[in-house]
């Protein structure tokens, strides 16, 4: 309970990772748990081996990710992924445009944003390339914006066809990516955000755990 005598209602955002039920971007290592010790077998404690990609489900590129040189995930500022953010209604599009977020209210100095598409229904074992995207000039009004995140509610940002703009200008401008949300349970408005990679060293990416609280 908080000090006002309520519950303070936060929101798993996170996308579940189950070996043979988490879709994975074509060509990506498949996801393996493997126990390496077992109590059933009689060892002192149980251990599991992970083996995947850091693109698995929810999780966050950094800048190394398509930019030569750029830095790794534990360069990135907490900061970015910690704070108010604004979830969007983009539902009934087959993209994310300059248009469609002028029209969406965003207020001025919002810093962290996420995009509530028709991506919920996507969430199978197999991956759909169909998924709804950003595209470049939406990634341009975010940097323009001076959004610090931008999250979306499926394994990339950018379409599966497209070049890579949208990844390069976001990333070019810092902008955090946060990429494989579950939004389905998440009405548009104001949120607290609860971001935290793992703290891998040297990476272009990182699994995350995300949470919202409704403000």
């Amino acid at each position: 309970m908080s000090p006002f005598g309520r519950s303070i209602e936060w929101i798993d955002i996170s996308v579940p990772v189950r070996p043979e039920r988490t879709p994975q971007w074509p060509g990506s290592v498949p996801i393996d748990f493997q126990v390496w010790s077992s109590l059933a077998e009689g060892a002192a404690a149980e251990e599991t081996v992970l083996r995947m990609s850091v693109h698995t489900g929810t999780h966050i590129d950094a800048p190394a990710h398509f930019l030569a040189g750029g830095d790794t995930l534990e360069l990135l500022d907490p900061a970015a992924m910690l704070g108010t953010c604004r979830v969007i209604d983009c539902r009934g599009e087959a993209t994310v445009t300059r248009v469609l977020l002028e029209a969406a209210g965003v207020p001025e100095g919002t810093e962290r944003l996420l995009l509530k598409t028709d991506n919920a229904r996507r969430w199978s074992p197999e991956f759909d390339p169909d998924y709804t995207a950003l595209d470049p000039e939406g990634a341009a009004w975010v940097v323009e914006r001076g959004i610090r995140l931008v999250g979306i509610d499926y394994l990339s940002i950018q379409s599966f066809r497209e070049s890579d703009t949208v990844h390069i200008r976001l990333l070019e401008a810092g902008v955090v990516i946060l990429e494989g949300l579950d939004l389905s349970g998440v009405e548009p408005g104001d949120y607290e955000l609860i971001c935290l990679p793992l703290s891998l060293v040297g990476t272009e990416a990182a699994p995350a755990r995300a949470m919202l609280r409704p403000l």
